[in-house]
Formats: C-alpha cells, structure tokens, sequence
C-alpha cells in the first residue's frame, strides 16, 4: 500500500471528501497512480491526481499522464454513436446490414443497430480462431470475421455484454457512414472540439506519457481460480468472450505494448485522463465552452433502457442504453437518469443530467472486480454525492 500519496491538483471548497476518498484509495485499496475529476455545473470541482505513472521506473503521474482505460472507451464510442444518430447519419431502428452490407451474412441481416448498441446482436464471442494481435491491429481481419460469423445466440432474444465486440461493430459503423476510422471520428468530433486528451491508437510519440498498466495482483489460490474461471474457460461462454477472438487476450502486460497502445479498439484501448472523460460528459449535458456533443433529445434516447436483467455472457444483472451502461449498473449512488460505462480494472465516468455533474476516475492498478464493483471508484462517486448533498 501507498501511504500518505502527494495528490496534485484542484479541490473547490466542499469537496474535500472526494480528495480524502481519493488518497484513501492509496492507503486502503492499493492504488499505483491514478487521477479523479468531477465537474459540476460544467465547471471541474474536482481534478486531482497521484503516484506512479511508473513505479518500476519512478516516474510520477504528472498532470498530463493518460492510461487506458478498458471499457469506458465504450462510453466514447457511444458518444460518437449518438451523435450520428443525432446527425441522422445513423437509424438506431435501421438493419447494421444497411450501412454495411457484407455484416447480413449467416442470418444477421435484420439486427439492427439499437441492438449493437445494447449488447443483444448475439455477437458477444467471436469465434475465429485464426486471428492474431497483428490481425486486430489491422482492423480489416476482425471486420471481417464479424461480418462472416453466426450469431452466438438469436439476436434480440437476450443481452450480453460484447466485451469487445461492440467497439469493433460500432466502429466500423462510424467508418462506412463518415469515412473516418474511429479513432479519428473521436479525435476530430469529440476531443478536439473540447481540448480533451483523449485517444483511440496512440501514436508512439505519446508512449512516455503512458501509464503503464499493472494487471491485478492474484496473490491467493481464490483469486486465480476466480481468474481462470471467469475470464479464461473456453468451455464458457463468458471465457470465449474475454479471451477472445483466438484467446488473444488477458488483462496482463500486453496492454503495455507498442502493438495494442496504437490499435484501435474503441471497446478497450482508449487512453487518456480523468479530466478529459469528466469534461466530455459534462459536455454530453451542457454546452461547454460553446461545444455540446449531444442534445437533451438525444440524451434522453440514449438513456431509455434497452436491456435490464441478467446478462447472458457476465451472468448477472446488467443494464444498458444506447451504448451507456445506466443505473444500477454504475453503482448505488449516481442517480436515475445517469449515463457512462466502467472499465475493467476499476475506471468509471458517467454524467448525471439531473444534479448537473459528471464524474471520472482512472487508474493503472487493475483490481479483480469480476462479479462486484470497485470500491475505490465506489468510494469515489459516495464522497461526491456526498458532497453534493452538503453544497
């Protein structure tokens, strides 16, 4: 454990709590380095950061390190899919096959995108066993493969969680409907209107202001039974889902490599920093500095359940938007009308229209959090509402 961690950075008065939830995330759960962000009103109340960036080579997180962030990248991909929606570029009722037509193969010619969108296309794993990383890094290959592939259950009939599948789908919608890859939809539709540091594919120039990632520690038989059992049986359909395609993947060291920082894999690999996700979504529920990413009607659409209940993939409940994960999903706390995804290993951001905030909080320490939520971002997001509560 980090004790007494130098926290940089800014706390408006009254939200002190969320400063001291944030250190005891060192002192109490293990945290490496990491940053949390909260605005409200569109104004940052919060923006603090400390640790390591690296500890294996001392390096301090600095006010402009990024880190990955797992699945809340799906929340920017949703962002980027709502807008297009807005921009009727994209019928959230219309068949995927429409915009890209190869995608009807094997009886997926009626799926249409709101399902993509809410984890009930039936494409969860995908089963090619012939792909390697070179090949997800090619993008081409896995587009592919999707577009031949059966469905793993009958779409519509349920939901479950596409871990990875859904940034390939999504992105290769905002592909054939703006020409641009999804990386640089994000750069030029989301980030660089509102001065985020954020990206789908890191060039190699960025690499020295990288987190480096350290995988959970499995320091008991428990914990790596939990490990293998949950995320790596290819007898399940949840261990097809989380290693795959072709069991390429696993929350280790990988994540640290040249190969997979610059892929684009906006279910998984965005890299950036607290601010930019808390300043993206107070931006999703207000204008900011002129910019507003979506409007109260498109909100409003993408926060109207999709799938609730069981998720067929992670075997508990699960509920979804139009590509947000929504309440209970994001914890006890944030209200309601709440909208944003969680990443695996512990990062979180979401808004929340009614009390006017938006929240994020990243980190390179993973946690082994596969069937309960992280108690640092839990922490967290209580300490803010608390704060809330005494303004």
């Amino acid at each position: 454990m980090t004790t007494n961690p130098v926290v940089q950075g800014t706390v408006r008065p009254g939200f002190e709590g969320v400063a001291d939830a944030f250190v005891r995330n060192f002192t109490q759960h293990g945290d490496v380095g990491a940053a949390c962000c909260v605005h409200v009103g569109g104004e940052p109340v919060v923006d603090v950061w400390a640790g390591h960036a690296d500890r294996d080579q001392g390096r301090a997180w600095a006010r402009e390190t990024i880190v990955i962030v797992f699945s809340s990248t799906k929340g920017v991909a949703a962002v980027a899919a709502n807008q297009l929606i807005e921009r009727g570029l994209l019928d959230p009722h219309a068949p995927v096959a429409d915009y890209w037509p190869e995608f009807s193969a094997n009886g997926k010619d009626t799926i249409p995108v709101e399902w993509v969108l809410s984890h009930r296309a039936g494409l969860a794993a995908l089963e090619a066993p012939d792909l390697t990383l070179e090949d997800v890094a090619a993008w081409y290959p896995v587009i592919d493969a999707i577009a031949a592939q059966e469905p793993n259950w009958e779409p519509g009939s349920a939901h479950g969680y596409h871990a990875r599948t859904y940034g390939w789908i999504v992105g290769e919608l905002v592909r054939r409907v703006t020409g641009m890859m999804p990386g640089e939809y994000v750069a030029a539709e989301i980030a660089d209107p509102l001065g985020l540091d954020f990206m789908i594919g890191v060039p190699q120039v960025e690499d020295g202001r990288v987190a480096r990632l350290y995988p959970a520690v499995l320091d008991d038989p428990e914990l790596e039974r939990i490990a293998a059992e949950f995320l790596s049986d290819q007898s399940t359909l949840l261990g097809r889902v989380m290693s795959g395609p072709s069991q390429l993947f696993a929350y280790d060291d990988r994540w640290n490599t040249r190969l997979l920082r610059a892929a684009q894999m906006p279910s998984s690999n965005g890299h950036g920093d607290a601010r930019s996700l808390s300043r993206m979504y107070a931006a999703c529920i207000a204008e900011i500095d002129g910019v507003r990413l979506l409007s109260d009607e498109t909100v409003e659409r993408a926060i109207q359940p999709r799938s609730t209940g069981n998720d067929c993939v992670i075997g508990q409940p699960l509920h979804f938007g139009l590509g947000f994960s929504l309440p209970p999903t994001l914890g006890p706390d944030p209200g309601p009308r709440s909208f944003g995804h969680g990443g695996a290993g512990g990062s979180l951001a979401f808004a929340d229209p009614d009390r006017e905030l938006s929240f994020a909080y990243v980190m390179n320490q993973m946690q082994l959090s596969v069937t309960e939520q992280d108690p640092r971002a839990l922490g967290l997001v209580a300490a803010t509402y608390a704060a809330l509560e005494g303004c």
